[in-house]
């Protein structure tokens, strides 16, 4: 016998017609109403680019400030020394260090979301590349986590920024919010992380830039996202 939550997911999902292409507003509604879990569902984008990552003229990547923040609560870890580690530790970081931050992190910690660097320790943190590459915490300048700024770096990873990279599939995933934000809201940040893609579009990239969008909670079923109403919000906001 199906348990009782089995049956609202079984629900939830016939809910959505695989087939149909959802305007964002409509889309993120149905992600809403599809929440089956007892638990707050993050929100996820997943965009299919036409491009080939394997060529470095074709790499999309950077990170966009969620107008209407994220939902969660970001733990950071700042590589810094003397009047920048106080400046970060005044600013929120949770974790401050130098070779002794290196030292923790290589032998397991990893109580932390996002990391940040003065350029003057990254050959402290490279060391470390085998750990936080893998996990998409290398700190990097082209999406502000290597800084002399560790103030402003860090109020925007608070206040959530998100950082998002191309993968080999040619895929973008990004995490806009939280199931219990008001839908409008989940709109207004998918529609950022959408219009910062649309403007890293690679000179090189050639044929469709936008092959498919998928919109969807944790535990709840894809939603296609129409790829013409997204990218008439792009120019609506850009006028």
């Amino acid at each position: 016998m199906a348990s009782k939550l089995g049956k609202k997911r079984e629900a939830a999902f016939k809910r959505v017609d695989r087939k149909t292409l959802y305007k964002v507003q409509e889309a993120f509604k149905l992600v809403k109403g599809c929440k089956t879990s007892k638990f707050d569902e993050s929100v996820d984008v997943s965009i299919n680019l036409g491009v080939d990552p394997r060529h470095a003229d074709q790499m999309v990547r950077g990170a966009v400030l969620m107008p209407n923040g994220t939902g969660k609560t970001i733990r950071i870890a700042v590589f810094a020394k003397g009047a920048k580690a106080d400046e970060a530790k005044a600013a929120g970081a949770d974790i401050v260090g130098a070779d002794d931050l290196h030292d923790q992190i290589a032998g397991g910690f990893m109580d932390f979301d996002k990391v940040i660097a003065t350029p003057d320790m990254m050959g402290v943190v490279g060391k470390l590349g085998r750990v936080l590459g893998p996990r998409g915490l290398m700190p990097n300048p082209k999406v502000g986590t290597v800084t002399m700024d560790v103030t402003r770096a860090i109020k925007e990873s608070k206040a959530g920024k998100v950082e998002y990279k191309v993968e080999k599939a040619g895929i973008v995933h990004g995490g806009i919010g939280k199931v219990s934000m008001e839908s409008e809201k989940l709109a207004e940040n998918f529609q950022a992380l959408f219009d910062n893609i649309m403007r890293q579009k690679p000179s090189a990239a050639k044929g469709i830039y936008v092959k498919a969008i998928t919109v969807s909670s944790t535990m709840g079923p894809g939603v296609k996202v129409d790829i013409a109403d997204a990218t008439a919000n792009v120019s609506a906001t850009s006028n």
